[in-house]
């Protein structure tokens, strides 16, 4: 009875998110349903003292990254730094290479710091335009952005500024350049099995005489793009360059300028001192102030044409932050809720017979972000949840917590992309393609990236790398 009422309020939720309603208010609905088929007195006290003390130190953690994210990327789109990347990267790759040229430019994009969604709004009518011209069926075009946008650079790439690859940090005590030998390695085998099979797949489906322009699928057609960058692709990347380079450099220095394990604010207007630990901010500190170079680099060379926009840009990057950073925070409230119910109790018991520290920890990490749809969402119930249990297993094995940060990001991409996934249902709306038509392509990507956490666990126990 109580592993079925957890078992409900999250099935509910993930029927929820594929019909469209909002997280933000069904993940506190549900969770306070699960609280009151428990124990009905507790519902006040779970929802003020537990689900809302959750969503509130998420915020404050993370925010600063969703909204320093999302200006980024909107200063990137508006100031038309992404047209130039993307031309500049066909160009460079060449138009016969569609496939691998719209993987690599959404990569750059993403990896350099524009979310998901700015990423797939600027790729998109440049993948159409290409695939049209080489008559690739268009049904892939979600596939080849995805492997770009959400596998990889999500979260195996070391230093990514991804939040899947930033939450870790502040559970583990690491930096979002954990284990980079091991991302590496499961970065390439995404990627390479990736291409591999969008390119079978497009020799497939051409063979059986399907070009672009299946009647179906011609929905939602983007204008002709011109092949004409605005600005020089040397000074539009160089905002990215700075995000990479300066989390790296700020990674490095931070700890050496405050070498303590608290940092403390004391002034005449506060009644006691404000501390904050070092160790949980580092990662978050360099992040944001990468982010703030790259802003401020935009701001360096395209001064005049963002100012023009950067008013009702700004209020839609605000908006996507609140919406996605909101989205997240609850459902770690909704998760915390959960963790809190004897149902789960029995649930972590029984995932404890997996004897493996790692291989528990991905399938505990990629089981919720399933579920819940969401790679965040699913990441942070878990670290959440079992963290302290992730630790002791994983120090009684002799696992560094690099290892463990990096198994748990890249579990959290895994089978996240289930069709009530948000950013999936954007991706084929964005494209105007439906689920029957493109998830095909999308889940065998989803495949790919859940079974290479497991060769990344088996090549740290064959190798030691990390």
């Amino acid at each position: 009875m109580a592993v079925g009422i957890a078992a409900l309020s999250l099935i509910l939720l993930m029927l929820a998110a594929y019909r469209g309603m909002s997280v933000i208010l069904m993940a506190p609905l549900l969770a306070m349903l699960a609280v009151f088929l428990t124990d009905p007195s507790a519902v006040p006290a779970a929802f003020s003292g537990l689900f809302m003390e959750k969503v509130a130190s998420f915020l404050k953690l993370y925010f600063p990254v969703f909204l320093l994210g999302a200006l980024f990327g909107k200063l990137i789109e508006i100031s038309g730094f992404s047209r130039s990347i993307v031309t500049a990267v066909i160009g460079f790759v060449g138009a016969e290479r569609a496939i691998p040229a719209i993987m690599l430019v959404t990569a750059l994009l993403t990896y350099g710091g524009v979310s998901v969604f700015v990423a797939v709004f600027a790729v998109y009518p440049f993948a159409a335009e290409m695939f049209r011209r080489a008559d690739i069926p268009k049904r892939l075009v979600p596939a080849t952005i995805g492997l770009g946008a959400i596998t990889f650079t999500m979260d195996a790439m070391p230093g990514t500024p991804q939040i899947q690859n930033i939450i870790p940090t502040s559970f583990f005590g690491t930096t979002a350049w954990a284990a980079p030998v091991l991302g590496l390695i499961g970065s390439i085998c995404i990627m390479g099995m990736g291409l591999a099979y969008l390119g079978w797949r497009r020799r497939v489906l051409m063979a059986a005489g399907e070009g672009y322009g299946a009647p179906e699928t011609l929905v939602n057609e983007p204008e002709p793009v011109s092949d004409e960058a605005r600005t020089p692709a040397i000074i539009a990347i160089l905002p990215l360059l700075v995000v990479g380079f300066g989390n790296l450099a700020l990674t490095m220095v931070i700890p050496k300028i405050w070498t303590g394990e608290e940092v403390s604010l004391s002034m005449a207007g506060l009644t006691e001192p404000v501390t904050v630990k070092v160790a949980q901010m580092a990662a978050l500190w360099a992040v944001e102030g990468a982010l703030l170079l790259g802003i401020a680099t935009i701001l360096l060379f395209a001064f005049p044409v963002v100012a023009r926009r950067f008013a009702d840009g700004s209020k839609a990057a605000v908006g996507g932050a609140l919406l996605a950073g909101m989205n997240t925070a609850v459902e770690y409230g909704f998760g915390a809720v959960i963790a809190a119910l004897p149902g789960f109790l029995i649930v972590k018991e029984a995932l404890k017979s997996v004897p493996n520290p790692l291989i528990n920890e991905a399938i505990t990490v990629t089981s919720l972000s399933g579920i819940t749809g969401s790679a965040s969402g699913g990441l942070s119930i878990a670290l959440a949840a079992m963290a302290d249990e992730f630790i002791a297993a994983g120090d009684a094995a002799g696992i560094p917590r690099e290892v463990l940060h990096r198994v748990a990001s890249m579990a959290s991409g895994g089978m996240d992309s289930l069709p009530h996934n948000g950013a999936i249902i954007t991706l084929l709306a964005v494209t105007g393609l439906t689920h029957r038509q493109a998830y095909k392509d999308i889940f065998a990507l989803t495949l790919i990236k859940t079974s290479a956490v497991f060769i990344v666990i088996a090549v740290y126990y064959l190798t030691g790398l990390v």
